[in-house]
């Protein structure tokens, strides 16, 4: 990090980054019943969540090998509920994509993460997110709730421009939209073999690992997937990224 000075942007990833799941079964269990709901199924809520677990396993694989991504219509008509009635579906598409995630943990900003975002935004570094998931509104929607959007120069996700990490197209887009060169930025993320390579290839300029607490096994790194430096405090970033000039 001897080079941390001359870096003018931060890209954070979301899931096991900048926010973080926890487990909480009543708000999971709701979540999974109100998808059941809204998507008009006769199935028991459990038995409706296990059909759209059971199609959400070949999209990932898709979706994995090609780098890309599925909008909410385009992920609900086409590949998860194509035997619904397209038109229902089509109307509550992004709420379906809320609600599948929610069913998987209630999501929360990592400890420190606000007071590191908003210390660096005052230290005069542009910020922005790059992150791979399903759904169009759950991030803009949170941003926006939590008061931290104006923070973000930009906003890349998956979802809404259809190419998906480790792919290093993505930071490409990110980079051009942020108006700075790959080489003056720097990806904060948690998982080496889905955020390094891409970014390398990409040429970020520092990529820094947080060593997420939901992480439950050791990570070893290659060549390919070693980062420039390991976080185990969301806050340990800011020793990092000094104030720019």
């Amino acid at each position: 990090m001897s080079k941390a000075g001359r870096y003018k942007a931060v890209f954070f990833d979301l899931g096991g980054t900048l926010r973080i799941a926890l487990s909480d079964e009543p708000y999971m269990k709701h979540a999974r019943r109100k998808m059941a709901e809204i998507a008009g199924s006769q199935l028991p809520y459990e038995e409706f969540y296990a059909l759209v677990e059971s199609r959400y396993e070949p999209y990932r694989k898709w979706a994995t090998t090609e780098c890309r991504e599925s909008g909410d219509e385009e992920l609900w008509c086409k590949w998860l509920l194509p035997d619904y009635d397209r038109q229902r579906i089509g109307q509550v598409c992004h709420e379906l994509s809320f609600l599948y995630r929610q069913a998987k943990g209630r999501r929360v900003v990592v400890d420190g993460g606000a007071e590191v975002v908003k210390t660096l935004y005052e230290r005069g570094y542009k910020l922005g997110i790059i992150s791979n998931l399903i759904g169009e509104n759950e991030v803009p929607d949170w941003l926006e709730e939590d008061g931290l959007n104006q923070y973000f120069d930009t906003v890349i996700l998956s979802s809404v421009c259809h190419l998906r990490k480790p792919g290093a197209e993505i930071y490409h887009v990110a980079c051009e939209a942020i108006g700075a060169a790959p080489e003056d930025c720097v990806s904060v993320a948690d998982n080496i073999k889905r955020d390094i390579p891409g970014a390398k290839i990409a040429g970020i300029g520092c990529n820094i690992i947080f060593d997420s607490p939901e992480k439950k096994h050791p990570v070893v790194f290659t060549e390919e997937t070693r980062p420039d430096a390991v976080i185990r405090d969301f806050r340990e970033l800011l020793d990092l990224l000094p104030p720019l000039n």
